[in-house]
């Protein structure tokens, strides 16, 4: 490995996904970008979830596995791990989708040619295999946010030294809090690039932006407003 390369800390809360985590975890693991660190909290799951992911970290002492006493929510428990973070880029990836090997490292190169604050990329959805951003790609972003949300959190690359200007995600976007911290991002002058390749498979069944229709919708237009929600879940 060469320890020029700048750490990467890739983050993963998770909740009762015994079933996908695994697979998660591997297409991290398998990255060519090998200076990297893997955290995932348990959002206090009721299933086989933190026992899967504690093997994997005594198997490779790159993966720290940590449980949430409480379920607290995507938001809070991705600024945990930030805190837990050691690397100088911080990635995301969620536990039911898939990063493919080049991803980081065509992130983390990408970032650095262009002197970026932060990236992400295309990707397929699964199990339909249509290419999002699609056809939207190609319209601009400022324009895009007013009615969508054009970045895929899953696949987000961004400088910890930017991350932590924000104090990490808005907790009082218990959902929508990456776009939330898009927008805030943008309004602020921070630079950035949608990478135009497919570096990830993105799961859009029985996912939270499924269930949780009706709540992600209310928060989208909060940030949408540049207001406060109200502090309910």
């Amino acid at each position: 490995m060469d320890k020029n390369l700048k750490k990467v800390s890739v983050l993963m809360s998770t909740f009762n996904s015994a079933g996908t985590v695994a697979k998660s975890i591997e297409s991290i693991t398998n990255q060519t970008y090998k200076n990297l660190e893997l955290l995932i909290v348990d959002d206090n799951s009721s299933d086989d979830t933190f026992n899967i992911i504690r093997r994997y970290s005594e198997l490779n002492e790159n993966i720290f596995a940590f449980k949430n006493e409480l379920n607290i929510g995507l938001t809070k428990s991705l600024n945990f791990l930030i805190h837990k973070s050691k690397g100088e880029l911080i990635a995301r990836q969620d536990d039911d989708d898939i990063s493919y090997p080049g991803r980081i490292k065509k992130q983390v190169d990408e970032l650095e040619r262009n002197g970026l604050d932060f990236c992400t990329t295309r990707a397929l959805t699964n199990p339909t295999k249509k290419k999002i951003p699609g056809v939207s790609y190609y319209l601009p972003v400022e324009q895009l946010l007013k009615f969508k949300n054009p970045f895929i959190h899953g696949t987000l690359l961004i400088k910890k030294e930017i991350i932590q200007s924000q104090s990490g995600y808005d907790e009082n976007f218990y959902y929508a809090q990456d776009l939330k911290l898009m927008i805030d991002l943008i309004d602020k002058g921070f630079k950035y690039k949608i990478i135009n390749e497919v570096l990830y498979e993105l799961n859009t069944k029985n996912n939270i932006s499924e269930k949780k229709a009706k709540e992600q919708r209310y928060y989208a237009t909060c940030a949408r407003k540049r207001i406060n929600p109200n502090l309910i879940k």
